[in-house]
């Protein structure tokens, strides 16, 4: 009787001993394969620049892209307008100089300048802003460049006159 119990209580041992392995068993991955996590390279601050000859569709656009931006965490650093540019175009009657009709264009510009944008995100958020283009709007994708600041201030016309006036009196009292 003994022995009879002793052979049920190995043969319970066993079964268990074999559940617990077989539930216990994973994949053995050595510690050098995670020994060095690589970083995504990220790219420097990027200028979104928009183009059209309708002022609320660029602004519409524009609001778009601050949206996509925040949907993809990517950082918008600033954003803001041009003066528009005016343009007169001149179309000519065939093979005269005749003018047969005179239109005035106006161009207008939004520069959005985004930052935080991983080598990962940058295609994608390209192509979304690509496919979604509105018609007659342009979109141009380069580095910040520092002359941009320049170009965006309207000079005030007043203001140089009266710099030039002062530098006149200025030398006159030099003589």
């Amino acid at each position: 009787m003994v022995l009879n119990v002793f052979k049920q209580m190995t043969m319970y041992c066993r079964r268990s001993l074999i559940n617990k392995t077989v539930r216990f068993y994973g994949i053995y991955e050595p510690p050098y394969l995670k020994q060095k996590e690589y970083e995504i390279p990220v790219y420097p601050t990027l200028n979104i620049q928009i183009r059209g000859y309708k002022y609320p569709l660029l602004e519409s656009y524009q609001t778009f892209i601050h949206k996509l931006a925040r949907e993809l965490k990517i950082t918008v650093e600033n954003s803001f307008a041009f003066p528009h540019r005016e343009f007169k175009i001149k179309k000519f009657k065939r093979g005269t100089t005749i003018i047969d009709s005179e239109y005035k264009l106006k161009i207008y510009e939004r520069d959005i300048q985004v930052s935080n944008v991983t080598s990962i995100q940058c295609p994608i958020f390209i192509r979304i802003l690509e496919a979604t283009l509105p018609e007659g709007v342009s979109l141009c994708i380069d580095h910040v460049d520092p002359l941009l600041e320049k170009k965006r201030l309207i000079p005030n016309k007043e203001l140089l006159d009266l710099k030039s006036e002062l530098q006149a009196l200025m030398e006159g009292k030099r003589k």
